[in-house]
């Protein structure tokens, strides 16, 4: 039995799309195989930012030949229907067969089909694999007519040890590839997937996904506990930044002290949504002034110079964010509102200052039917909940609406079930997301969702 290594190599993949190409490269191959009657015993598909790969162990050297025996007319039928039940399937008459059959004398050809070498039918199997992979976004690159996620810039494909020539635009397969792209960019051969696999490690590519983010994780703990912090774990973070690096080293990097009194959720925004950063907490469940990030890198400083540059980067990502920060809260909620006038929220439903008095008269209605709310508290809620949309730290944290507006609604002296259901009133935001529960919140969250489904509709 055999074994098929292919390795597609190329500039960087979006993190996002690297899972679901390595399936989707090992759903078409295989098919591919089971239905060129080549089995198989294992498949192992694995990807880096840099590679998809693919493994198939246990096939075959070649299909196997293929005996069928087919019907054709009746011995007496016109020679017309001979002739051509002759040509169909490439015999003559003495090759045929005369067998009597309840119906009659009929005619039986036995078509027999030799296979072809497993590496010959490989190849077709690769190429239409490659041109029918789905990327969710493609580009071609300098005059080339193909399409890939990122340039291809090589192809390895092994059958048995030897080479198949798979094709791809200007891109033809060979026995090499290269290792990590500052650590080991030199190229080399590999004999078998066995030997990829050691030379990719010694050229610092981890190829496994699930050992990256074990890395990436494991690392990250050991450097908050060294301190005396926690790592606030994140799965999706997790997931993506696996996704940007081929030999993971994590470390840490201090936030300055100066934005700490920033809201959390404008820090935690800036380091996990912006930069990948993982958060880290103290014993008390408050932020800590640190960050990990994650290397790709292996240097002579420990890496000194990558945490300083992270650290220059967050820096300035803050100080914009202290600055939005700090200026916000010199304008109160109510000073905003005129500024609504001037933001279409639908071309037919008018603007958001037109949707907040929609939104006032639902809250006030709605409210005489939920227990204990305040009539007052949510005309009030209603009328500045979409006030913080105007504000320099929504416009550049989006997702920090609502958030804000309570922040600054509290600055404003506003009663807290009015800034609560500021932060409130957009949940729940899908099918795990919690439901509000204070009175006001409810109010001015029902009036929200019952605004835009009427309206939309």
């Amino acid at each position: 039995m055999a074994e098929l290594l292919l390795e597609l190599f190329s500039e960087e993949i979006p993190a996002r799309m690297q899972a679901r190409a390595a399936q989707d490269l090992s759903k078409l191959v295989t098919d591919g195989l089971k239905a060129a009657d080549l089995g198989f015993d294992k498949v192992e598909a694995l990807v880096t930012p840099r590679r998809l790969t693919l493994i198939v162990d246990g096939l075959p050297e070649k299909q196997p030949d293929l005996r069928e025996e087919r019907r054709g007319p009746r011995a007496d039928a016109p020679e017309k229907a001979i002739n051509g039940f002759l040509a169909g399937n490439a015999v003559t008459l003495d090759q045929c067969e005369k067998r009597e059959t309840p119906k009659g004398v009929f005619l039986f050809a036995i078509v027999e089909q030799k296979g072809r070498a497993a590496s010959e039918v490989i190849n077709d199997i690769i190429e239409d694999a490659m041109n029918k992979l789905p990327w969710p976004k493609s580009m071609r690159w300098a005059d080339q007519k193909i399409r890939w996620v990122r340039q291809l810039d090589r192809i390895l494909c092994l059958f048995n040890g030897k080479v198949i020539p798979v094709t791809y635009g200007p891109v033809t397969a060979r026995d090499t590839t290269r290792g990590h792209r500052f650590l080991a960019p030199a190229e080399f051969s590999v004999a078998n997937a066995a030997d990829y696999k050691e030379k990719l490690r010694a050229a610092k590519v981890m190829l496994d996904r699930e050992e990256r983010k074990q890395v990436i994780l494991e690392g990250a703990k050991k450097l908050a506990t060294s301190e005396g912090f926690a790592l606030l774990e994140d799965n999706g973070l997790l997931e993506e930044v696996c996704g940007l690096v081929e030999w993971p080293v994590p470390v840490m990097g201090k936030v300055d002290d100066q934005f700490m009194d920033i809201p959390r959720e404008v820090l935690e925004t800036s380091m996990r949504e912006h930069q990948k950063y993982f958060v880290v907490e103290d014993k008390a469940g408050k932020l800590a002034a640190r960050f990990i990030t994650v290397s790709n890198m292996v240097t002579a400083d420990q890496n000194a110079k990558i945490i300083a540059g992270n650290e220059r980067v967050l820096r300035a990502r803050l100080h914009d964010a202290k600055f939005f920060w700090d200026q916000d809260r010199k304008v109160t909620l109510q000073s905003r509102l005129p500024k609504l006038d001037n933001i279409v929220f639908h071309a037919k439903l008018g603007s958001l200052a037109e949707r907040v008095m929609r939104l006032r008269g639902l809250a006030r209605e709605l409210s005489a039917d939920i227990p204990n709310c305040d009539v007052k508290l949510a005309d009030r809620a209603a009328e500045i909940g979409k006030a913080d949309l105007v504000s320099q730290m929504v416009f550049e944290f989006t997702e920090l609406q609502g958030l804000m507006g309570k922040y600054y609604a509290e600055n404003d002296g506003e009663a807290p079930e009015v800034a609560n259901a500021i932060a409130e009133h957009y949940a729940p935001a899908g099918p795990s997301d919690m439901c509000p529960t204070a009175p006001v919140s409810v109010a001015l969250a029902l009036a929200e969702k019952l605004d835009t489904l009427a309206g939309f509709f």
